[in-house]
């Protein structure tokens, strides 16, 4: 039977198994929302290869976690190892890389090229986890436990709470630095909580959902909302709509039409970018066919 939106059957099985669902919809709405938010930030200030970075970072996180529990007999939580793969990698991409005689670039590939294959040869050594590394890397995992849901909703929460009541600052240090220095803002610790924040959100919600989703929504939430060309706290809101509208939306099609969860919200924040455009074009042609 081929799967289909309409499918009462399918409709029927999804509202029957409601209490199965909800906590991976509520960790994508949490996680899609919040990093949508934050991505804003990531692409204005051209971070994007950054996100990815960090990302795949908190992948290779996840497989030293289950390598060091299994061939070491060291338990830890692979949230604990994406988060501080993460933050390691959030931390030194705060560098200063022309110490090292490196262009920021160059930095930034390095970090991804080896947590990618880093990732890769640990994965090979823990076959009895490869699944999970597979949902890890590319968000194939279905369901969420509560443990994860709860991480997620600590996180959010207390990503949200700080920039909502930083927003002036941060925003102020982050796109006129110049001009943050002559307030006398403290713009280094203002720039160190936005990166932690981006590192902890992206170890956090990549152990949940998947580097590949996660990386979507800090990147492409900002870019269909930058499309629309509205004033900053606007985009502030329709990247986060973005964010949960792909998360949630994506999780939904991945159900109904049997594909994986991370490519379909991966694929439905894209679409979104595409919907953007499209509006932006028309808004154009009317504006100058007036």
């Amino acid at each position: 039977m081929e799967p289909a939106l309409a499918d009462p059957s399918k409709w029927q099985q999804f509202l029957e198994g409601f209490e199965l669902f909800r906590d991976p919809l509520l960790c994508a709405l949490l996680a899609g929302g919040v990093l949508g938010f934050l991505s804003v930030y990531v692409v204005l200030r051209r971070m994007v290869f950054v996100s990815a970075a960090v990302a795949q970072s908190a992948g290779l996180g996840v497989a030293l976690a289950f390598y060091m529990g299994i061939h070491l007999g060291f338990a830890v939580e692979p949230v604990i190892g994406a988060t501080a793969l993460a933050l390691l990698a959030t931390l030194l991409l705060m560098m200063d890389p022309s110490r090292l005689r490196l262009t920021r670039e160059s930095l930034l590939g390095l970090a991804y090229a080896l947590s990618g294959g880093a990732a890769v040869l640990v994965g090979d050594r823990i076959a009895q986890e490869s699944h999970d590394i597979q949902g890890i890397l590319f968000g194939t995992a279905v369901l969420v436990t509560p443990e994860q849901l709860r991480t997620v909703a600590i996180a959010s929460i207390l990503v949200m709470a700080i920039h909502l009541w930083w927003y002036r600052g941060i925003t102020f240090a982050s796109f006129d630095r110049i001009g943050a220095l002559v307030q006398g803002l403290p713009v280094r610790l203002l720039d160190g909580v936005l990166m932690v924040s981006i590192g902890i959100m992206v170890g956090v919600c990549a152990r949940a959902l998947g580097a590949l989703p996660v990386f979507a929504f800090s990147t492409l939430s900002a870019i269909a909302a930058l499309m629309l060309d509205l004033r900053l706290p606007w985009t502030f809101f329709v990247a986060t709509l973005a964010g949960v509208i792909s998360g949630v939306g994506g999780y939904m099609f991945a159900y109904f039409f049997d594909f994986p969860v991370g490519g379909s919200q991966t694929v439905v924040a894209s679409l979104l970018v595409g919907v953007a455009m499209g509006s932006r074009m028309i808004l154009q042609w009317v504006q100058k066919a007036r």
